[in-house]
């Protein structure tokens, strides 16, 4: 029997996270760093890749970046390689890149013409393209190592909006138009919750958990109305801090989790709970 402290430990294991730049990503790299996992940021933008990773080591943690493309599988597998030339193994891949539509500040206004009768069939096949075929060649690249050392945990980040339908009355601000959260992202969320379950039991048997960690809406200075009308929808009352999905991603990782595959884990304020 371990101690409790002994099953969140993820010394001398090594994490991948794709979207590592990201908001959410970020901090799921800082988690696992500091949790003891050599960790890879992996992200389409490699400057801002290389700048966590940096952030990281300077703190004293282990970590590299890798510019990856999860929609070329020459470059997952780079992106796997330069996992093994690091840390010599993979332990835990974290698919958190994904195309998702944000209402902060800097996109809000990008968001008017998301409406689903006249929404273009090129940006809804480049969203699925991301979303669930980078996660598809994210996985089919990761589990090969994780076969060969006998062990490894994958996380695939969904959304509320993958369990339930956008409200989509929390994007109307007085006296503009209306703005929408696109088609795409809860059909391509909902599709990560199939993913997980079907690759969590294709490996029945095997060493290999698939779990999915759905996460509420993330404050990141959205404005009052927004933040108002989300808030108001949840049981909690409030937007999601930051760092508040990052317990939820270690135990997910971590053998604190050891019988869980297939499962979903949500942290979302209540959202679905009503």
């Amino acid at each position: 029997m371990s101690t409790i402290q002994e099953k969140f430990d993820l010394s001398g294991r090594a994490a991948v996270v794709t979207g590592g730049a990201g908001l959410l990503g970020t901090e799921f790299c800082r988690t696992l760093a500091e949790a003891g996992a050599g960790v890879v940021v992996a992200d389409l933008n490699a400057e801002a890749a290389e700048k966590t990773a940096e952030g990281l080591r300077q703190k004293g943690f282990k970590a590299v970046a890798a510019g990856v493309n999860v929609t070329d599988p020459a470059s997952t597998a780079a992106m796997v390689e330069a996992t093994l030339k690091a840390f010599g193994r993979l332990d835990v891949l974290v698919n958190s890149a994904a195309m998702d539509p944000k209402f902060d500040p800097q996109n809000q206004d990008k968001q008017g013409a998301n409406a689903f009768e006249t929404y273009p069939l090129e940006s809804w096949s480049q969203a699925l393209h991301v979303n669930l075929t980078g996660m598809f060649l994210c996985c089919q690249a990761a589990v090969k190592p994780m076969l060969a050392q006998n062990s490894g945990s994958i996380i695939n980040i969904c959304s509320t909006y993958g369990l339930v339908g956008p409200d989509q009355r929390i994007y109307e601000r007085p006296g503009q138009p209306k703005s929408f959260k696109p088609v795409y992202y809860s059909v391509t969320k909902s599709g990560v919750m199939g993913f997980t379950r079907y690759l969590a039991t294709y490996y029945a048997g095997k060493p290999i958990r698939v779990n999915a960690l759905t996460p509420g809406g993330v404050y990141n200075n959205h404005d009052e109305t927004f933040t108002a009308n989300y808030s108001a929808r949840t049981v909690i009352g409030r937007m999601a801090h930051r760092d508040e999905m990052n317990g939820a991603l270690l135990f997910l990782a971590s053998d604190a989790s050891s019988y869980m595959t297939g499962s979903n884990v949500v942290v979302d304020g209540g959202w679905t709970a009503w």
